[in-house]
């Protein structure tokens, strides 16, 4: 053990200043918003008032242990007694390695290596600041032990005070009949009080023994034993409660999480909640990291749902959802996936539903497969199965599972040539007993499509023309078309398609409002010729369907999706795009395209009676996005028929965050003639730096009626936040129902409720508010 005394000339003045006011570890360090530096500043939420600022660490960087660091002593009086004990007075400072001490008198016994400080005491290391009135340190282990005392965790943003302080093991901290916070020094909007708190920094969370919660200090919960973090590592122990109403069943829910931290790749949270009306329901999340991928495993269940039992009275009360999903990446291009969910019962997403990963759709994917990609291949092998969940969707109408379907693509380059080739393979399948005429039809479908085309580029345009063989094998069972039954049937269908598409770009520098920007026009000429058969419908309709006409659709050689149908075309397309890119950042700012459909013959082929045409140009489909600012972007679509002097259709959305994320703001309008027309606003507007007002509401205009709607309040301070909300949604019978939400998150210390989730779905932006706002 080396001791080096330093003279009382070195002595550090400002300790003595720190002692003798006496202020708490979180005073010493604790700086107004405006005394902040600005980096640090700058990071700080708006309705933080302040922030903690520890000074640049002096001491020298050690290896080894810190029973092998050197001992610096300083005082303004001295006594040393050789090889026994060394006492410093006044204006006292102590540091071993990273830790170091301050007080008024301090004695050093050189036998057992322990140093006892008496007097306005603060202690600084690695990340922490303590202060006291009396403390014993033993130089050897690093062990202290200080009475009435302060502290404070900086990366935490955690301070409080304690009975007494014990440091038992490097990042380790035990205190007795304390408090901690993370609230700002002289607001304890709340606070943990107990009889014994262990804080472990490198474990990263703390436990704490006759623990209760205190609002404004008053005591609204106790617990005889709690862990809860102090960092962003994960732990095993009860999350916070989550509760809030919906008119689903009768009322309320509670419910109470816990976490198992299995191991550093896998983890659980199982969920056990009580819904009023339906009884005990219970969740179970599972989480997989291994060296391929991830995978995620959810259950819900629910033993007797009492509310379900009273709706239908001869079904069973027992309900359960399972919902898995994997993905892996196994090097060399080739990677794996599946998807697998199912519920007992169709009205289980709607009823019970709330944290598994599975959207309220009409039908259930199983799904599982392999893929192969590289720069010029693509092979794709899965399984695809549906379970259907409405009740309206008639037989004929639930989709066909893919048992298996096989896609290969591939190109290759021939000089002045490029040819390429799409190839699939796919068995389609469904339960067909209830089935008549062409619906029952199950069987193989092969596609093969080879192309050869000519690429001519340069910088002021291109032209592509190309030739594709589209052919299709059908070996079909249960067939039944036109009264003619076969066990098995064989089609063949084979389509030349011939296509040129072109386009030219020029460009010019200009101006708008002082800003420097190059304007672009760019025209395309597409043309398309499918020698398709007019009556294709004694081929059933295994995947296909009759695309919805928009600006993207311009360029389309088939009308039709999947492989069934094969669309007559004898078509041109003319179109024209121009954009404003802004000189000084590079940034498109503006997009703006027109374009139109010429047919030269009636379009025939149809599919369920629908596609056949006989109109010779089409609407005039448009988009424009256009982007004033980084944080303004506006985006709208539109159908217009040029005959009619009508809108067919037409999409506008309007997104608006301030730089900070602090004000969002949406406006959507939703257009289909004859159909449907929606209208949405939303958005988050700060009253106040803590109090925000968060809203969002659909009104359908052809009902007259609102279609969804969310409001509520956001209060944010630097240690809590709360967040009230009530929605009104429609569920799978188009019924409007409600629920109110609540979120209310401690700082350090997580959170309950779930209404952020709710926002976020609702509000864009709103989840880049919360991570820059809270760093989560």
């Amino acid at each position: 053990m080396r001791l080096w005394l330093t003279g009382c000339s070195l002595a550090l003045a400002g300790h003595a200043a720190l002692a003798q006011a006496g202020p708490t570890a979180a005073e010493l360090d604790w700086r107004p918003r405006e005394a902040l530096p600005a980096a640090v500043r700058n990071q700080l939420p708006g309705f933080c008032e302040g922030g903690y600022l520890p000074p640049p660490s002096s001491a020298a960087v050690v290896s080894g242990s810190l029973a092998e660091a050197p001992i610096h002593a300083s005082g303004l009086n001295a006594r040393y007694e050789i090889d026994r004990s060394l006492f410093l007075e006044g204006d006292v400072s102590v540091r071993q390695g990273d830790f170091s001490m301050q007080g008024d008198q301090a004695r050093y016994d050189a036998v057992s290596g322990e140093v006892s400080l008496n007097g306005g005491l603060v202690s600084r290391g690695d990340g922490f600041l303590l202060t006291g009135d009396e403390a014993r340190y033993d130089t050897a282990s690093g062990q202290f032990r200080l009475n009435t005392a302060s502290f404070l965790l900086h990366q935490a943003d955690m301070r409080g005070t304690a009975a007494a302080l014990s440091r038992v093991a490097d990042q380790q901290v035990v205190i007795d009949e304390g408090t901690l916070t993370t609230c700002a020094p002289g607001r304890n909007d709340w606070s943990i009080v107990a009889s014994q708190i262990h804080l472990d920094r490198n474990e990263g969370f703390g436990t704490a023994r006759h623990l209760r919660l205190e609002v404004m200090d008053v005591p609204v919960f106790y617990w005889p034993w709690a862990s809860f973090p102090i960092d962003d590592r994960r732990k095993s122990g009860f999350l916070y409660p989550e509760f809030g109403t919906s008119n689903t069943g009768t009322g309320g829910y509670l419910a109470l999480p816990y976490y198992f931290n299995l191991a550093p790749h896998y983890d659980a949270t199982l969920t056990p909640q009580y819904i009023h009306g339906r009884g005990l329901f219970t969740e179970l999340e599972g989480r997989y990291l291994g060296p391929y991928g991830e995978s995620m495993l959810q259950l819900g269940y629910i033993g007797q749902d009492s509310d379900y039992d009273r709706e239908y009275p001869g079904k069973d009360g027992e309900r359960w959802a399972l919902d898995f999903s994997t993905g892996a990446s196994f090097g060399g291009g080739w990677t794996g996936y599946g998807d697998y969910s199912v519920v007992s019962d169709n009205d289980y997403l709607s009823d019970l539903n709330r944290s598994l990963d599975i959207s309220q759709a009409t039908h259930l994917r199983r799904r599982g497969g392999v893929s192969y990609r590289d720069s010029n291949q693509l092979f794709e092998a899965y399984l695809n199965g549906y379970q259907t969940i409405a009740d309206y969707i008639a037989e004929p109408d639930k989709p066909y599972a893919q048992l298996p379907e096989l896609l290969y693509g591939g190109r290759a380059d021939l000089g002045l040539a490029a040819a390429s080739v799409e190839a699939q393979y796919t068995h389609f399948y469904r339960d067909n007993d209830l089935l008549s005429g062409l619906d029952r039809a199950n069987g193989q479908r092969l596609r093969l499509q080879p192309r050869l085309a000519l690429p001519m580029r340069a910088i002021w345009g291109y032209a592509e023309p190309s030739a594709t063989l589209d052919y299709t094998h059908y070996e079909l069972v249960d067939y039944d078309f036109g009264g003619r039954i076969d066990d098995s049937r064989q089609i063949d269908r084979t389509v030349p398609v011939l296509e040129w598409d072109s386009g030219l770009y020029f460009d010019r520098r200009t101006e708008l409002f002082e800003v420097p920007y190059n304007q672009t026009l760019e025209p395309r000429l597409y043309y398309a010729w499918a020698d398709a058969d007019d009556d294709q419908d004694e081929i059933p309709d295994f995947d296909s369907s009759l695309r919805s006409f928009s600006f993207d659709e311009l360029f389309r050689r088939n009308r039709f999706s999947g492989g069934d149908r094969v669309g007559d075309a004898n078509r041109l397309t003319l179109a024209v795009t121009s954009r404003f890119y802004d000189l000084n950042d590079g940034a498109e700012r503006a997009r703006f395209s027109l374009g139109q459909v010429y047919h030269y013959r009636d379009r025939r082929v149809t599919l369920d009676g629908e596609g056949a045409e006989s109109r010779g140009e089409s609407p005039l489909a448009g988009e424009a996005v256009l982007r004033p600012l980084a944080n303004l972007d506006l985006r709208t679509s539109l159908l217009w028929d040029p005959r009619l002097r009508e809108t067919e259709e037409s999409r506008s959305q309007l997104v608006f965050h301030s730089g900070d994320y602090r004000y969002l703001a949406s406006l959507g309008h939703t257009y289909s003639r004859d159909r449907f027309e929606q209208a949405d606003i939303g958005g988050v507007v700060p009253v106040t730096d803590q109090l925000s007002l968060i809203g969002r509401w659909v009104y359908d205009s052809q009902l007259d009626r609102t279609a969804g709607s969310l409001a509520g309040i956001e209060y944010s301070s630097c240690c809590w936040s709360v967040q009230v909300v009530h929605q009104n949604y429609l569920t799978t019978d188009e019924k409007l129902d409600s629920r109110m939400l609540f979120q209310i998150q401690l700082k350090g210390l997580g959170g309950t409720g779930g209404a952020s989730s709710r926002i976020s779905d609702a509000i864009y932006g709103f989840d880049e508010r919360q991570r820059r706002r809270y760093g989560h």
